[in-house]
């Protein structure tokens, strides 16, 4: 489920989602691997989630293993508004 101001990460493949996922994890953000939501579209199926106050650790550990998420989107009410 993603609450209220979540970012919700979308990559293009499975392999650099679950790549994402134990990076994020080893490095302590508090993070979920959930399903994208029906109202975003991916190609693999699966999305990382993370409340706002995790945003700089979690760009820190992305930058710099160069692994940026293709689209990133903050939930807004019931939908979805594009991060540039």
């Amino acid at each position: 489920m993603v609450r209220e101001n979540d970012f919700v990460a979308i990559f293009h493949s499975i392999h650099r989602v679950m790549k994402v996922e134990k990076l994020l994890k080893q490095n302590g953000a508090d993070i979920l691997l959930i399903p994208v939501p029906r109202q975003l579209t991916s190609d693999c199926g699966l999305a990382i989630r993370f409340a706002p106050e995790q945003q700089d650790r979690v760009f820190e550990v992305l930058k710099d293993a160069d692994l940026l998420p293709a689209e990133l989107f903050q939930k807004e009410a019931k939908t979805y508004r594009r991060v540039e």
